[in-house]
């Protein structure tokens, strides 16, 4: 059982360790000091653990936690869930920050890609709800994001910093424009955090270097899938998750072609991949191993998900490739470099092959099939290239090649 003094001399240890009251209250003290009152509980219905936040220390001092815990207590005598009643109380609030940003992010996140979408929310939800998530919008002040802005610089994530700060300034544009905020306070904040660029994904450009990149990838002694994926990608030049999560179902190897949704999309647009024989060969021998599941790459532990975002690039950690070196995103800066000043072909068709935004003279998005027989060729004549990248240096002779 806890005492007034043992909860105010607990100090940061290298990992999150708990300090037990009674009654599965107790204290969680993490790294950066933080001290996070939580009450575990099974829930009424279904008997599984769950567990509810009782504020922070020294806002809610030790009586007042035990307080809020019997309060829990009670509530599950009557059968009801704490934490579901917590929800339905704070959603019954619309002017809530965190009611706000979640009616902003429901009708933005079917516009973006899955993976971008999964990011904003578990931003908003780690960094910023657990603070002002249930003040009313229109009550917040500059100071007010600023502290949750402070907060996330202090665990030295200077970029995640900014990106909090520019999905903060939609959520308050969003509630000036329904009517719930008077004016977007964070832009009282531009120059208050420390300044950072945007950096480009890390990757080789040079033909030489390519090459001994693609001999490593050659010679990977990892799984065979991984393996797969590794020679896949400057073959294809999607972005890392548009590969990783690849179904069968999208791909038609008689006509060398991978048809990816448009929910699958950056730009929410279908897209349309020639395959070279090099890419095709390759599928075609990956086949037998996950051809009966849904993902061409699924994931190491199930087959019921593709594998993880993270894998690529610890592979190419493993072959000595750090992260300020070459990243899974980097072979489409590979492509875009050496497709234009090596082998010459036209900007537009690389830039279409990318899935960037191009538009034609009107002013319209291409669709999946424009230029596809120069694309194909362009695939075809990449792939071919890079076969020769694969001989000893000082063997190739790069070929200039204009598109057709």
């Amino acid at each position: 059982m806890l005492t007034p003094s043992a909860v105010s001399n607990a100090k940061p240890q290298a990992k999150p360790y708990k300090l037990a009251d009674e009654r599965g209250m107790y204290l969680l003290v993490k790294p950066d000091g933080a001290r996070w009152w939580r009450f575990d509980y099974r829930r009424p219905d279904t008997r599984k653990r769950n567990t509810l936040s009782l504020g922070t220390f020294p806002d809610v001092s030790l009586r007042k936690a035990r307080d809020r815990r019997e309060e829990a207590r009670k509530q599950l005598a009557d059968g009801i869930d704490p934490g579901d009643q917590r929800k339905a109380t704070r959603a019954a609030d619309v002017d809530t920050f965190e009611a706000v940003a979640r009616e902003w992010f429901a009708r933005h996140a079917p516009k973006w890609a899955p993976s971008h979408a999964d990011k904003v929310i578990r931003r908003l939800e780690r960094d910023v709800f657990p603070w002002i998530g249930s003040r009313n919008i229109g009550t917040l002040e500059a100071p007010d994001v600023l502290a949750v802005l402070r907060r996330v610089e202090s665990r030295n994530a200077v970029e995640t910093a900014h990106r909090v700060h520019q999905n903060c300034g939609q959520v308050f544009r969003y509630a000036v424009a329904t009517g719930r905020a008077k004016g977007d306070v964070t832009r009282d904040l531009r120059g208050a955090l420390t300044p950072w660029k945007p950096q480009h994904y890390a990757s080789i450009t040079e033909p030489e270097k390519v090459g001994e990149l693609l001999r490593a990838m050659d010679g990977f002694t990892g799984s065979y899938t991984l393996a797969a994926i590794l020679k896949l990608s400057p073959l294809v030049f999607t972005r890392p998750g548009e590969l990783r999560e690849a179904e069968w179902a999208e791909i038609d190897l008689d006509a060398g072609e991978w048809n990816i949704p448009a929910e699958r999309m950056k730009l929410r647009l279908p897209h349309l991949v020639p395959l070279a024989p090099q890419a095709v060969a390759i599928l075609r021998d990956l086949y037998p191993l996950t051809g009966a599941g849904r993902y061409v790459f699924p994931g190491a532990r199930t087959d019921k998900r593709p594998l993880s975002n993270m894998a690529v690039n610890a592979a190419l950690r493993r072959m000595g490739y750090d992260k300020d070196t070459m990243t899974a995103h980097g072979f489409r800066a590979i492509a875009r470099t050496i497709l234009d000043e090596v082998l010459g072909f036209r900007v537009d068709i690389i830039e279409h092959q990318l899935a960037h935004a191009v538009k034609d003279a009107n002013g319209r998005a291409y669709n999946r099939t424009s230029f596809l027989p120069q694309r194909r060729k362009m695939m075809d004549t990449w792939a071919e290239y890079l076969d020769g990248l694969r001989v000893a240096p000082g063997k190739v002779v790069p070929i200039k090649r204009k598109a057709g």
